[in-house]
């Protein structure tokens, strides 16, 4: 079949690759314009725009697919299948109705659960112990569209966005194949969401990533799991950033001899080279922490340039 893709991130990346080894042909490759980065800010391409290059594909980088022009690739491609992949642009349906057997997307989600922008984020929020993919036929609606397949995977205690998103991205590449070839063979039934089960993955908000310590050690862990590689969870020492990028709970029970009445925030002395946090319940071992500015450093690093322990992140 011909085949167009569209998709931005890394998380892009394996479906594409997939698509580029396997029989269909990749007729071209949709993926949004440059954008600033890094402190210099210059324009860098996207990740799917570097590999789709590397590998000799046609790219296109419309601002827009609501005009005829921003389309006008896309339907000059004449694919019959559009796969869609964290693309980040809307798709009206003049841009839906071009494939002829319409838009695959995959979805790092078992939907409906963690419809929307951020669904690996949420989902370790939250405290979910599964996820997976779902590979659907996209409608008008935000991920509203008929499951055409669906993969499961456990979330281990130390997943963060960044592992279970490379994981997940693995899982959907051999499964886009599988939709594809019963596409073609019209073996491929799409199946209505379920009605119960429904929940929203808004997209992430930099101001979430601020640590509050009156939440129990459990609930903090999870904020930094979830928000490694960004926004990076932070806290304030002497009104200063200090950003946690490992971290994990231990037990009232695991403690040791510290003060179970500690308030929330207050630094209670180094356990096992983790700096250990009083929190609204528990302790959280704080394994690497980074100051605005420089490196990041071990526990035991930050601790020898402290005062005293009984300071408090703010």
């Amino acid at each position: 079949m011909r085949i167009a893709f569209a998709g931005t991130p890394e998380f892009a990346v394996p479906p594409l690759a997939a698509l580029q080894s396997s029989r269909h042909q990749l007729v071209g490759v949709l993926t949004q314009p440059d954008r600033p980065a890094g402190r210099g800010r210059q324009l860098a391409a996207s990740a799917v725009k570097e590999f789709a290059l590397a590998h000799g594909l046609t790219v296109a980088q419309p601002s827009t697919l609501r005009s005829a022009e921003g389309r006008a690739a896309l339907v000059s491609w004449q694919p019959d299948v559009l796969v869609v992949v964290a693309y980040g642009l809307i798709l009206p349906p003049e841009a839906l109705a071009v494939p002829r057997l319409g838009c695959v997307n995959i979805h790092a989600s078992l939907l409906p659960r963690w419809r929307g922008a951020a669904p690996v984020q949420r989902a370790i929020l939250a405290g979910d112990t599964v996820t997976g993919v779902t590979l659907m036929q996209m409608d008008v609606g935000l991920d509203t569209g008929p499951i055409l397949l669906q993969r499961e995977l456990p979330i281990s205690l130390t997943d963060d966005t960044q592992s279970l998103l490379a994981a997940l991205a693995a899982l959907g590449a051999p499964a886009l194949l599988e939709v594809l070839d019963g596409l073609e063979a019209g073996t491929v039934v799409p199946q209505p969401q379920p009605a119960l089960g429904v929940s929203y993955a808004s997209k992430i908000d930099k101001a979430e990533a601020r640590i509050d310590w009156r939440e129990s050690a459990l609930a903090i862990e999870r904020r930094v799991l979830a928000f490694r590689p960004w926004p990076i969870a932070e806290t304030r020492f002497h009104g200063e950033q200090l950003r946690i990028h490992r971290a994990h709970v231990i037990a009232q029970g695991e403690s040791g001899p510290y003060a179970e009445t500690a308030a929330a925030g207050t630094i209670l002395g180094l356990r096992d080279d983790l700096l250990l946090v009083a929190c609204g319940k528990d302790f959280l071992g704080i394994a690497e922490l980074q100051r605005a500015g420089r490196r990041s450093m071990t526990a035991r690093e930050f601790a020898n340039g402290l005062r005293a322990t009984g300071e408090v992140f703010e």
